[in-house]
């Protein structure tokens, strides 16, 4: 039966958001802890088995359609389901791109202490996981408070960018491992601009109206 099918997929889903979302805490934690095991468990393992899971969310989602020939709601859920897939991929590999920043830190004097970054990070997390609940729970209410949670994450992404801006003029030797943190950032940033997307695209779902740009009017 489709809606079986359909709920096993987004089991699945729910399987593959949890992974990301511990390997974005992980890459933070690795960080502030200075332990490369963390991160090097990231990029060899979790990536690997991130790629697994899209894979198999996909053949899913393949065979839903083929088999199916799914119609109105179904056919939304099982694209939705596909494109959230790509997107949690895409977040997955941003966290993996932080290990890497962080691994590349660990090995060197902290440019500064590190207090915005893990409230970005937890920020965006939180944004990400709110965002698949409300895909689940079809709550477009819990979608347009993820959507307003982005400005946050701007704010703390351009108070990071401003202090290490000073400290690259200060003292020029800080800069390369300045630009590493600007990349965690940005990486932190982009996973948050995907959760927004993953909102979005719920509002549109339950609601059919266009909250593209934050507006959530």
């Amino acid at each position: 039966m489709i809606e079986n099918r359909i709920n096993e997929t987004k089991q699945k889903l729910i399987e593959f958001s949890l992974l990301v979302e511990n390997m974005i805490a992980e890459s933070i934690d690795g960080l502030l802890k200075k332990n490369a095991s963390i991160l090097k468990k990231i990029i060899e393992g979790d990536e690997a088995i991130a790629n697994k899971l899209e894979i198999e969310i996909e053949e899913m989602c393949i065979e839903i359609i083929a088999q199916y020939s799914p119609k109105a709601s179904y056919l939304r859920t099982t694209l939705m389901i596909l494109k959230i897939n790509n997107d949690l991929e895409r977040i997955g590999d941003h966290a993996v791109n932080i290990a890497q920043s962080a691994l590349f830190l660990i090995e060197r004097p902290d440019v500064k202490p590190l207090i915005d970054t893990p409230r970005m990070a937890e920020e965006a997390a939180g944004m990400l996981k709110n965002s698949l609940k409300s895909f689940i729970n079809q709550d477009a209410e819990l979608a347009k408070s993820v959507c307003r949670r982005d400005e946050i994450v701007d704010r703390l992404r351009d108070q990071i960018a401003r202090e290490l801006i000073t400290y690259m003029i200060s003292d020029p030797s800080t800069i390369e491992r300045s630009l590493q943190l600007l990349r965690i950032s940005q990486n932190l940033e982009r996973i948050a601009d995907l959760s927004t997307n993953i909102s979005e695209d719920v509002v549109f779902m339950v609601e059919g109206k266009i909250i593209k740009h934050h507006s959530t009017e």
